[in-house]
């Protein structure tokens, strides 16, 4: 004799918040919003990228004068102190071009490289520091790289302006029926981050490639316009409300 099927007994969601959106009653009626910000704010930082050279065709030779103009980058950077807030370096290379012609492996030429990154908050000693670095053998250099830091008190207030926005969003749908708000029910963060870098195109000198001695004079600094940033904050929001007049 064939057993009775059991009866499935409901189980829990499969993920949190997977039940339904509780829409409210007719005597608790809900009301669901999003409240967006978006600032405008002057940067806090700004990124050099800054790449050295070396090219020979003995591996000592090219080593050495990537060794040496390498120290020529961080003898000129550190001097500014405080007004280079970090100073980091990124990826070196040395990379033997195989001739193209020929059964055998034989090397023509060794090219080296070592990346650095300078970040500066004294935006005072930018234009100097971009243009005596660009006007440096072998050395490119890429930037700036407009930039707000991690703790900027600026991605607060867009947060706070989005949350005012969205209780000011709520109370207006409220009023046009004739209700006010009760209670906060749920409010998520959607989204509260800077948007991407933007790099300034006429900042970026070009790279200097001769192989002659220092200048001469200085170069004269390049006049730097910081570039301001844009700040997104976006949260959804819940409120219960009084039964509405209709």
């Amino acid at each position: 004799m064939d057993q009775p099927a059991e009866s499935a007994q409901p189980g829990p969601p499969p993920w949190p918040g997977a039940a339904s959106v509780p829409y409210g009653t007719p005597d608790t009626p809900r009301v669901a919003v999003r409240g967006e910000a978006v600032l405008e704010v002057d940067p806090e930082i700004a990124r050099l990228t800054i790449t050295v050279s070396a090219r020979g065709v003995d591996r000592r030779a090219a080593l050495d004068d990537l060794t040496r103009r390498n120290n020529q980058v961080l003898a000129l950077v550190k001097p500014y102190g405080e007004a280079v807030e970090k100073l980091e370096t990124g990826a070196f290379s040395v990379t033997p071009e195989i001739s193209p012609k020929g059964r055998h492996e034989r090397v023509r030429a060794y090219h080296g490289r070592v990346h650095l990154t300078a970040t500066l908050g004294d935006f005072t000693a930018l234009g100097e520091l971009t243009t005596r670095l660009a006007d440096l053998d072998l050395t490119r250099v890429d930037g700036p790289w407009w930039g707000l830091r991690p703790d900027s008190p600026a991605y607060g207030r867009a947060r706070q302006q989005a949350v005012r926005e969205a209780v000011q969003r709520a109370r207006e749908y409220a009023g046009a029926l004739g209700a006010r708000l009760v209670a906060l029910t749920e409010l998520a963060d959607l989204e509260a981050e800077q948007g991407p870098l933007q790099p300034v195109a006429v900042a970026a000198p070009r790279t200097r490639s001769g192989y002659g001695g220092p200048a001469e004079r200085e170069p004269a600094a390049l006049d730097l316009e910081p570039q301001r940033q844009t700040v997104y904050a976006h949260v959804n929001a819940r409120f219960t409300m009084t039964p509405p007049e209709l």
